[in-house]
């Protein structure tokens, strides 16, 4: 039947061809003769001398054309010109003369043309105007005529095939087996265009970077490293451990490709063996015990695409598993699949699996060992050895007869394995492992003050930090003693640390508590505390800047203000002048409020701001002794002005961070600031060396090594401070209590905690000397403008001459001051009603308790009262013992209330 239409049609379209190529034949034929015809021997030739082809057309022009005469066929106009020429020559009708005799010559009837010798021409007897008229008619009838017919032939030809095409097309429509083939083919066209749209339309969704394969990390993964390289926290599903192309195990490698794709090394990305092989497994077993997918379908899936079972994500996998295997290697694909895998009980990756289910790594797994993680794989909650051991051992079993059937293994080993008792040995997961919490939280907190929130998602990101991983460990541990050590009796029961590079800016150290897992508050960067002395050598840099020497003196006695008395430490005043280096060694507060007078509160607040404080400051009189709250990191950060020549670099913590691709995507910019000019601050460091030599900070001292700072203690000793620094390091050490409670301790306490923390870090450091004073301290130049304050400064009564109410005794430890060996001890108020002498200064607390023993007895029954014993600066030298009702705490001085 088909092969019949198929015959009829193409006769019909030969016929309709060949009836076109005719016609197209008579027209080119014509033109061609009409234009070699016309005026042959130039325009002014005689009308006799026009050509056959002009009385053809005029013979054959349906306009012109006798009606008794026959119509020549349009298909032979090439014979008739043929037989004229012919017809021609055989009369010898060479001329033009001849040829116009031929012209006037009549039909013979049978078609052709009769041409008449010339002799017998009728032409020869007619006169020459008459001619020439006939002739013009003639040619102007067919000039007028021409277009006409030419158009009309091929419309004509052209409708008649088209009828002939459809009559044959009408009778094979007819035909029942027509429409059959008819919707067969039109079925198969759009199955195939369908077929390609859905090739293209799947080819679009998987224009994936196929390289993102090696360097995939899953999204929100972050791993924070401290600066030498050491890992400090893992953020998401990381794989802690990894195994590395070409060094994984060959048991690790048989039991996964025995148990997921055992036609591994030779597929191409798809295995139509193995899924019908896993499904005919699968169904006899009633269980999934074989995967349909390749090792590389399942990496496909890991990497681009989600867990949702589509059909379109299924056709996502084979066409990407297809990409993956033309771009990498099968060692490559194989090692990406093991380390991002999930084994269950959160781990990823077959190394981090290993050293959750049995602590090895693994290279040290045995053979039913590295099948029981190869039978994980289908369902990790189901077949984790954690959740349930017997069906772990049932899929490992089946792992290990696989293997024997694969032939990595003979049935001999396989039977050995599977007698072995499943056994697991489970350890915590190392990526949940932390160090250095506080300062990993603050980390968190700057990248996103820094990173869209979109590229910390990413996954993969590395973050790489300053932080001094050794001396982190060492500051913890000093903490942590010294608030058990001696918090119990100085009464503080918090503290915080921070070390910093003044030349850089990065920060080395931060502990933000005794223990982050009692409390997370990061106290460095969170908590805002009364600095209270420690903010003195900002204003004394202020007043060194504006040009004031460091030998002005200024009288030590009580003032007033405006109604502000401020008072030194235990109300002790010298009554004489005393210079600024000495002031500031002693740390007396009469003298501090007076510069202030002298400098203003902009010069002071404006240098603070330039030097890292970005606590609010307000112009109060109290602003010269640390009244106003700031950080430990901000103070930390200040001190590392003086520690850099004058110049302020702003803290970081983060160096940089890099994305799976090894691309930098944050890089710290270390932003600088001149604060304070050279002279001045090698001025104020020269004074502050003093503190530690000769003042309060002389626990802090480091031998050989010049060390500058300040002590400082807040209102009621509610804050406790020492911030120092050597050329190479400053560091903040704070103690105190989270609710502002007064302490009974002294700010020498924490001096001695940062000279501990400091003799253990600076061990092989190089030793480094501070810059020369200036050789004329008080011929300089001044790099500030002061702004001095007019005020009234009313000087008051000395202390003996002022009437002082007393208070009333409180609850609180005794402390018995202790003058040097050959003076006699004060008295302890009347409460007690008696007086200890003490024959030598106390000894460390471990030995004070044995050799005053005695003292024990007689205290227990006591009521416990506060002794506030006023100490002169040269007495501050003096030992004290707190005594309680369990034991005595030793300290270097008296310096227990302020």
């Amino acid at each position: 039947m088909f092969k019949s239409f198929s015959r009829k049609l193409k006769r019909s379209t030969v016929n309709f061809l060949h009836q076109l190529a005719n016609t197209l034949e008579v027209e080119e034929g014509g033109k061609s003769l009409a234009k070699a015809g016309e005026f042959p021997n130039g325009p002014d030739s005689s009308p006799q001398e026009e050509p056959i082809a002009e009385l053809l057309e005029d013979s054959s022009s349906p306009g012109t054309s006798d009606p008794t005469k026959p119509e020549l066929d349009p298909g032979h106009g090439r014979e008739m010109v043929t037989a004229i020429n012919i017809q021609n020559v055989r009369n010898g009708a060479s001329t033009p003369e001849e040829i116009t005799s031929a012209e006037s010559g009549q039909g013979n009837g049978n078609g052709h043309i009769s041409v008449t010798p010339p002799s017998v021409s009728p032409l020869v007897n007619a006169t020459p105007s008459s001619s020439l008229n006939r002739s013009n008619r003639r040619r102007r009838r067919r000039r007028k005529s021409k277009g006409n017919q030419v158009a009309s032939k091929t419309p004509l030809a052209l409708t008649t095939g088209l009828k002939t095409l459809g009559r044959s097309v009408s009778r094979f429509t007819q035909q029942p087996r027509f429409w059959f083939v008819f919707g067969f083919g039109l079925g198969a066209g759009v199955g195939t265009s369908a077929l390609a749209w859905g090739f293209y339309q799947l080819e679009t969704m998987t224009q994936v970077a196929i390289a993102d394969v090696v360097t995939y990390a899953p999204p929100g993964t972050m791993t924070i490293k401290a600066a030498n390289g050491a890992i400090l926290q893992e953020i998401g599903n990381v794989s802690h451990d990894t195994v590395t192309m070409g060094k994984i195990p060959p048991l690790i490698e048989q039991a996964f490709i025995a148990s997921e794709d055992s036609r591994f090394r030779e597929h191409r990305g798809i295995d139509p063996q193995g899924i019908i092989r896993a499904s005919l497994s699968n169904v006899q077993s009633g269980d999934v015990v074989q995967g349909g997918s390749t090792i590389t379908q399942q990496l496909a899936r890991l990497v681009f695409l989600n867990q949702d079972r589509t059909l379109a994500r299924k056709l996502k996998e084979v066409r990407l598993a297809q990409k993956i295997e033309t771009a990498l290697p099968k060692d490559q694909i194989l090692e990406r699949y093991l380390n991002l895998i999930y084994l269950g009980s959160g781990a990823y990756g077959v190394a981090d699996a290993a050293y959750a289910y049995f602590s090895k790594t693994p290279e040290e797994l045995t053979l039913g060992e590295a099948a029981t993680l190869a039978g994980v794989v289908p369902a990790p909650s189901v077949y984790s050895p954690r959740q349930n051991l017997e069906l772990a051992t049932r899929r490992r079993n089946e792992v290990l007869n696989r293997m024997a059937e694969v032939g990595f293994i003979t049935p001999a080993e396989a039977q050995a394995a599977i007698a072995e008792p499943l056994k697991i040995n489970p350890s915590p997961l190392k990526r949940f492992n932390r160090e250095a919490e506080f300062f990993t939280d603050y980390i968190l907190d700057e990248l996103r003050a820094k990173l869209p929130e979109e590229e910390l998602q990413q996954g993969g990101l590395t973050v790489n930090t300053t932080l001094n991983s050794q001396w982190q460990e060492e500051a913890q541990t000093i903490l942590t003693d010294a608030v058990k050590k001696y918090g119990r009796w100085q009464r503080f029961s918090e503290g915080a640390m921070v070390a910093m590079d003044p030349r850089t800016g990065a920060i080395k150290m931060m502990v933000g508590g005794k223990d982050y897992n009692g409390s997370q508050f990061n106290r460095v960067t969170q908590a805002k505390r009364q600095p209270g002395s420690t903010f003195k050598p900002i204003l004394y840099g202020a007043a060194i800047a504006a040009g004031i020497s460091p030998n002005k003196s200024y009288p030590n006695v009580p003032i007033d203000i405006g109604g502000y008395q401020p008072a030194n430490y235990g109300d002790s005043y010298s009554g004489g002048n005393m210079s600024l280096r000495d002031a500031l060694t002693s740390s007396v507060n009469v003298v501090a409020v007076r510069l202030l007078l002298d400098v203003g509160w902009n010069p002071v607040i404006n240098l603070a701001k330039q030097m890292g404080i970005t606590s609010k400051l307000e112009p109060t009189y109290s602003l010269a002794l640390g009244a106003w709250e700031m950080t430990p990191l901000e103070m930390t950060s200040a001190y590392g002005t003086f520690a850099n020549k004058g110049i302020h670099v702003q803290p970081y913590a983060i160096q940089n961070v890099v994305n799976t691709k090894g691309e930098v995507i944050y890089k710290a910019e270390h932003k600088q600031t001149k604060a304070l000019d050279p002279e001045s601050n090698a001025i104020m460091t020269s004074m502050m060396r003093t503190v530690v030599t000769s003042g309060t900070g002389r626990p802090a001292g480091l031998g050989d090594r010049q060390v500058a700072g300040k002590t400082g203690t807040s209102d009621e000793a509610k804050d406790l401070w020492f911030i120092g620094y050597i050329p190479q390091l400053v560091t903040g050490v704070w103690l105190g209590n989270d609710n502002s409670r007064p302490t009974n301790g002294a700010s020498t306490t924490a001096a001695m905690v940062w000279g501990q923390f400091m003799r253990d870090v600076t061990k092989g450091m190089p030793v480094e000397s501070f810059p020369a004073m200036p050789k004329n301290p008080d011929q300089r130049k001044p790099s500030i403008k002061a702004e001095p304050i007019k005020r009234r400064v009313k000087v008051l009564a000395p202390l003996a001459q002022r009437k002082r109410t007393a208070k009333p005794p409180r609850i609180g430890p005794v402390v018995v001051a202790v003058p040097r060996p050959t003076q006699p001890a004060p008295a302890i108020p009347k409460p007690l009603g008696l007086t200890l002498q003490l024959p030598r200064p106390p000894l460390p607390p471990e030995q004070s308790v044995l050799r005053h023993r005695f003292l024990l007895p007689l205290l227990r029954p006591l009521p416990i009262v506060d002794c506030r014993l006023p100490l002169q600066p040269a007495n501050r030298s003096n030992w004290a013992i707190v005594v309680y009702g369990l034991g005595i705490i030793w300290s270097g001085n008296c310096f227990i209330h302020r």
